[in-house]
């Protein structure tokens, strides 16, 4: 699960409430919507979130109240909040009452690349500080590229399969991505799995939203 801390504005980091999101993937690993409950201390109940979610990635405003946190954290701010003990993600799920779908296609065969190969967009709304973009480049374990729109690129054989991403501006930096080429041999791909969840939560933890989880091909 991904929690954020929601503070009371853009201006008075005052925490207000804890908002708690989940993933829903497809069976290519794709995103097909987010789950989503929110606790404020005004209302001290959990109720679905699915606006919020919209709204955070699409409304700077508001995203900017929003702190991408771990559980530890989000539990300490909910018993400071007067919460008590922040319940167990089983229990969360039980909130989860309306999704926020996010949209689906088939990949598209993009290029002359073997049949094996998928290409993944990894989506993040949100800007990098320096600090944020050193964290991102370390966790990902990024090499420069020379290139603007490209801040680094990796590469790694594991699973039985190859691997190759690299982490991009969009636009003026007020949207960022990991683009992922996998090249699939005869391994399980849970391994593949395991790479984009660790990506798209290794950005995450620089402050970044994700947004969804694409594929191309």
């Amino acid at each position: 699960m991904d929690y954020y801390l929601i503070s009371t504005s853009a201006h008075d980091r005052s925490l207000a409430g804890v908002l708690v999101e989940e993933f829903v993937l497809c069976e290519d690993f794709t995103a097909a919507g987010i789950d989503s409950a929110e606790w404020g201390s005004e209302t001290g109940e959990w109720l679905a979130a699915p606006e919020v979610s919209r709204l955070i990635r699409s409304d700077g405003a508001l995203r900017a109240r929003v702190r991408p946190a771990g559980r530890r954290a989000a539990r300490e701010a909910y018993a400071r909040l007067g919460g008590g003990e922040l319940p167990e993600e089983e229990e969360l799920r039980e909130h989860f009452r309306r999704r926020q779908p996010l949209p689906t296609t088939a990949p598209l065969r993009l290029g002359s690349g073997p049949d094996k190969d998928r290409r993944y967009r990894i989506l993040f709304a949100g800007e990098l500080g320096a600090d944020g973009l050193a964290g991102a480049q370390a966790a990902l374990r990024l090499k420069p590229t020379g290139d603007p729109r490209v801040v680094g690129t990796a590469s790694v054989s594991a699973g039985g399969h190859g691997f190759t991403w690299e982490l991009r501006r969009i636009g003026s930096g007020i949207a960022w991505c990991v683009d992922v080429t996998a090249r699939l041999g005869g391994g399980s791909l849970a391994t593949l799995e395991a790479l984009l969840t660790y990506q798209r939560q290794a950005v995450r933890r620089q402050g970044l939203i994700p947004v969804t989880v694409e594929r191309f091909a």
